[in-house]
């Protein structure tokens, strides 16, 4: 699955271009660094382009600099959504330097309200102007993550200083008690790390910038540029698209992301069991079907021959069974003898279960199968006696103005 990661330039150099692009003004839109990767593991290419001119990818992450994001902790109110962004401003209106009404803030993964945790905190028309220029381009962007963020064990980043020829380097230094963007001139950085308590810490430098780190440490960094380093922040789960910042048509986006991560590297194994349980049932299931086949097949030609081998004189078998039934049929009416359905059966079995103390039958009527019997006055009881007298030779009894019709329980068709 393909990345697209956009690095958007600290906001102090591109406040004009924000501005502009906010008011309409294209001549302003400025090019934008990226990265992209094939599969989110290693960056497959890298350059600068205007918005128009950026890859396609299947999922595009726009990545802020460190001095761009303030970090505060606070405990998130318990409040409604809706209301959830007004509470946290005044939550914060003491600990930032801006007006709170110009700010974003975005909570970190899975921070609930009634928790502690970290608030993500950055100019709101700025990013929102920025996500503007994109979007008009035909890039959405579906995630804003933070370069840095708070970690633990703690992380060191060297950069080159603004003006890479002159300007002291830089170091980004992400603890458990924030991130912070120092540069190397004086003593504040050491201090800073020293006072933080962090042990094990992971040091990573810019190309330009190694030297430099090298002998602010006294050891070996290792490097990571400006591309590595972005296509690593998107692999935490904070997304800064929240609030009135979030994308619009959020289900949509959500299954492509489902989607998306369904078909990225790590859902491989997933993938491949998926693909070999249903080629097991599509055998299976073909496998069954063709057993039930051969076996029809065979109780098919199992009846022809039995009809044939019974009635030699059935030369063409269009349907076994009624031709078997129509032939029987058809000698024991040679042969004078009755049939089931035939009037003396019907006859002898309501005369067997007639109800004790009943009067005659006043007249009757056979039609082949059904027999009605003309018997006014029976009451409740003797139908049912009657009724349970005929079930077990098959026979159903129904009682309707006086008249009793005996049916085979097979031929009536509510047998079941």
């Amino acid at each position: 699955m393909s990345i697209l990661v956009i690095l958007i330039q600290p906001r102090h150099r591109t406040a004009a271009t924000a501005a502009g692009a906010a008011s309409g003004h294209d001549k302003a839109v400025p090019d934008f660094s990226w990265v992209f990767s094939a599969d989110n593991l290693g960056v497959s290419r890298q350059g600068r382009s205007a918005p128009a001119l950026l890859p396609r990818a299947d999922t595009v992450v726009a990545a802020l600099c460190d001095v761009d994001v303030g970090w505060h902790t606070v405990s998130v109110p318990k409040a409604p959504v809706a209301r959830l962004r007004a509470a946290l401003g005044g939550l914060l209106e003491e600990a930032v330097l801006d007006d709170v009404e110009t700010l974003h803030f975005a909570l970190a993964p899975e921070l609930a309200p009634g928790q502690t945790g970290w608030i993500a905190a950055l100019q709101h028309d700025w990013l929102s102007a920025t996500l503007g220029e994109l979007e008009r381009a035909g890039i959405p962007v579906d995630r804003v993550v933070p370069l840095s963020v708070p970690a633990e064990p703690a992380e060191g980043h060297f950069l080159p200083g603004l003006d890479q020829d002159s300007g002291p380097p830089r170091l980004v230094f992400s603890h458990k008690g924030g991130v912070s963007c120092l540069s190397l001139a004086g003593g504040l950085a050491k201090t800073l790390v020293a006072q933080s308590g962090a042990e094990d810490i992971r040091w990573t430098a810019h190309p330009a910038a190694v030297a430099a780190a090298e002998r602010w440490l006294g050891s070996p960094v290792s490097v990571l540029d400006d591309g590595e380093r972005a296509l690593r922040s998107t692999r935490t789960n904070w997304n800064l698209r929240q609030f009135d910042l979030l994308p619009r048509h959020r289900g949509t986006l959500a299954l492509r992301d489902l989607w998306r991560r369904f078909f990225s590297p790590a859902w491989r194994p997933v993938r491949w069991g998926l693909s070999a349980l249903l080629a097991l049932q599509l055998i299976g299931i073909n496998a069954w079907a063709w057993q039930q086949e051969r076996g029809l097949t065979e109780r098919r030609k199992a009846m022809n021959t039995l009809l044939q081998g019974t009635h030699p004189q059935v030369r063409a078998v269009l349907d076994a069974p009624l031709q078997m039934q129509r032939e029987t049929e058809a000698l024991r009416s040679a042969a004078g003898k009755p049939g089931d359905n035939d009037l003396e059966p019907l006859m002898a079995a309501a005369a067997a279960a007639w109800p004790d103390g009943q009067a005659p039958v006043q007249s009757l009527r056979f039609e082949p199968g059904k027999l009605v019997l003309v018997a006014p006055g029976w009451t409740p009881e003797q139908i049912a006696q009657f009724q349970q007298r005929l079930r077990p030779a098959g026979l159903l009894a129904n009682l309707a103005e006086g008249r009793i019709t005996l049916t085979r329980a097979s031929a009536n068709g509510s047998a079941g």
